[in-house]
């Protein structure tokens, strides 16, 4: 038996009396039998005529979001869950790409002809909640429990070329292995350059799930490779066999300090996984997944610091150089970097100049962002006015602003009231 909200039953029920059979499918099933939390829950409707009447029968729920009549899709969110009600169709593929197909809705079809236009046998699991049943035609539940990934069409499957890259992350996602029929499959679909039909945005959205979610995305990587599949990212497929090593290594180990926040989590695992390659190769590749300077930038940015923390041990960690870095990058997210690459490379968890400069940075309380500034704009037009000086907003004004803050940052002042005694005698040497 699957469990889900007691607070569906009403809608259900509301359905049933209409004459409509609700199944729940895909991911929330397959979650649930794996024994993990899902708040995502996909319903297909059997025995409806038509997607109007289905909008007219869930209206009384909340505000019905119809994301395309084409798809039969629409979106009901109830008491924090989120509910994706289908019409049972079929696809029929009239073009190339991720969605060239027209879909027909057919509300009769029985679940099993439905259920054949899913991927992976693991994804075409229903449950039918008014019998409390386990819809199982294609023998998911067993390939779940036997941890393998299989193709419920084969025929079908090789229509969708975002198949091969759901088939990647999902095998990282889940610790599943690849059956050997689906395997050739999708090197047969590389082969025919059937995934250059993609848009980036795709490819992105399923590489993000493979770094976001699967607790060892190398496995997904590897099998990327292992399918010919790398030859879409060029620059991980001229790595050598160590740094391709030491890549895999240090997604892994990336993967385990994942937080809350999915926008720091896709930096730091991009920054992990292009910690071999140079500035330009790194440009080239996630500019093949994503149009975002800043996603780059901060990318960019953790890779070209990572010198620095051996350069501020060598010069006895002195805190202005630790004051300069926090200005240029999070030195927490930093040293997490450098810390996963160390293990990768060195297999030990233990990295010294990473706890070091961990204590330091927190002593001066720069771990996460850069020390505020004592003297502002502000504070320098009253020192100026004080003096008898007018000094107004310009590219001098800005240029005070930095120099004082370096003042700071070397330890020239450490108080509101320091800093404008510094601040006199500057004024005094610069504006006679």
């Amino acid at each position: 038996m699957i469990h889900y909200p007691n607070i569906l039953n009403s809608l259900f029920n509301k359905l049933q009396k209409y004459g409509a059979q609700p199944i729940i499918v895909g991911g929330y099933i397959r979650d649930t039998l794996l024994g993990i939390a899902s708040k995502d829950i996909d319903i297909e409707v059997y025995h409806v005529s038509s997607f109007k009447i289905l909008e007219e029968l869930l209206q009384e729920f909340g505000s019905v979001n119809s994301v395309g009549k084409s798809f039969g899709v629409c979106k009901l969110t109830l008491d924090e869950i989120e509910l994706d009600f289908t019409l049972p169709r079929i696809d029929n593929k009239v073009a190339s790409g991720h969605q060239g197909f027209i879909i027909e809705i057919q509300s009769n079809l029985d679940f099993s002809c439905a259920a054949s236009r899913r991927d992976f046998t693991i994804n075409a699991i229903g449950y039918d909640v008014i019998t409390h049943k386990i819809l199982d035609p294609f023998g998911g539940v067993e390939d779940l429990n036997n941890k393998i990934l299989k193709a419920v069409n084969p025929k079908s499957f090789i229509e969708d070329p975002l198949r091969v890259l759901r088939a990647v992350q999902f095998c990282a996602r889940y610790n599943l292995a690849i059956d050997k029929e689906l395997f050739q499959l999708c090197k047969k679909m590389v082969e025919k350059n059937m995934l250059s039909e993609l848009s980036k945005e795709r490819i992105f959205q399923e590489i993000k799930k493979l770094l976001l979610k699967a607790f060892q995305p190398s496995i997904g990587f590897k099998l990327l490779k292992n399918i010919g599949g790398l030859k879409y990212f060029p620059e991980l497929n001229n790595l050598n066999e160590y740094s391709w090593n030491i890549t895999m290594i240090t997604l892994d180990e990336m993967s385990k300090f994942k937080s809350s926040n999915n926008k720091t989590n896709i930096i730091l695992m991009l920054a992990a996984l292009c910690n071999s390659l140079q500035s330009q190769s790194i440009k080239k590749l996630i500019n093949s997944l994503d149009n975002e300077k800043e996603l780059l930038n901060k990318v960019l940015t953790l890779i070209n610091n990572l010198p620095e923390i051996n350069n501020i041990l060598s010069n006895n960690i002195r805190d202005y150089l630790l004051y300069k870095l926090a200005t240029k990058v999070n030195i927490e997210e930093l040293l997490l970097l450098y810390q996963t690459i160390y293990f990768a490379k060195n297999k030990t968890h233990f990295c010294e100049a990473a706890k070091i400069l961990s204590v330091k940075a927190r002593e001066l309380n720069i771990l996460n962002h850069k020390i505020p500034p004592i003297l502002r704009g502000k504070d320098i037009l009253a020192c100026g006015k004080s003096m008898g000086l007018t000094i107004k907003p310009s590219k001098e004004f800005s240029s005070i602003l930095d120099i004082a803050y370096e003042a700071q940052m070397h330890g020239k002042f450490r108080s509101h009231e320091e800093a404008v005694i510094w601040f006199g005698e500057y004024l005094k040497k610069h504006f006679k």
